[in-house]
């Protein structure tokens, strides 16, 4: 069964369709969505390497844009929609001390939330509901962004035929270590954080 969803996945991610998925799953990771884009970059870069930098291209685009979608929410309307994101994630009552030294660290945040697992979407949320420079914003979310996608595009891309060999020949032992990183991922962030 894990060979089928494999197979079905690889065959997706090569599809006409996958690049509007990547661009959505991208766009909507960066504001409300909890799904990183690497679960769609990832397959579709090792399915596709001649892509790779398109790929890293379009996700980084889109998740700029998500981000300013998030950034809108949280300046116009954080108590509507941003609070019940940030306590989703655990971060309501962390907000107010947080927000007193971000805009201080603002650029700063932005681009390590943005190369990190860190959910992408509470920074730019906070950077809204905080008034970050808009400016700044922008240009740290898409050094950031595209620091990670095009990092990970690139290690695929150079790597990519031992990585797939490797990849299908550990099959059940990847989707358990991607499903215990994942779950152990929000875990984390939910109670550590």
């Amino acid at each position: 069964m894990l060979r089928r969803l494999y197979d079905w996945t690889m065959h997706q991610a090569s599809g006409p369709n996958a690049p509007y998925a990547l661009g959505a799953v991208s766009f909507a990771e960066s504001s409300v969505f909890p799904i990183p884009p690497d679960v769609i970059l990832i397959p579709m870069v090792i399915a596709n390497r001649v892509k790779a930098w398109w790929y890293a291209t379009l996700c980084t685009i889109t998740s700029v844009l998500g981000g300013l979608l998030g950034y809108a929410i949280g300046a116009l309307l954080f108590v509507e929609v941003a609070q019940p994101i940030l306590g989703f994630y655990g971060y309501a009552e962390k907000f107010d001390s947080f927000a007193d030294q971000y805009n201080e660290w603002g650029a700063w945040i932005v681009f390590i939330a943005g190369v990190t697992p860190f959910p992408f979407k509470v920074i730019t949320l906070a950077s809204g509901a905080t008034a970050l420079n808009l400016p700044i914003f922008i240009l740290s979310s898409l050094v950031a962004r595209g620091l990670r996608f095009f990092v990970v595009a690139g290690l695929l891309y150079y790597l990519g035929p031992p990585i797939r060999a490797f990849i299908e020949e550990r099959l059940a032992l990847m989707f358990t270590i991607f499903v215990v990183l994942l779950v152990g991922g929000f875990v984390a962030l939910r109670y550590v954080v």
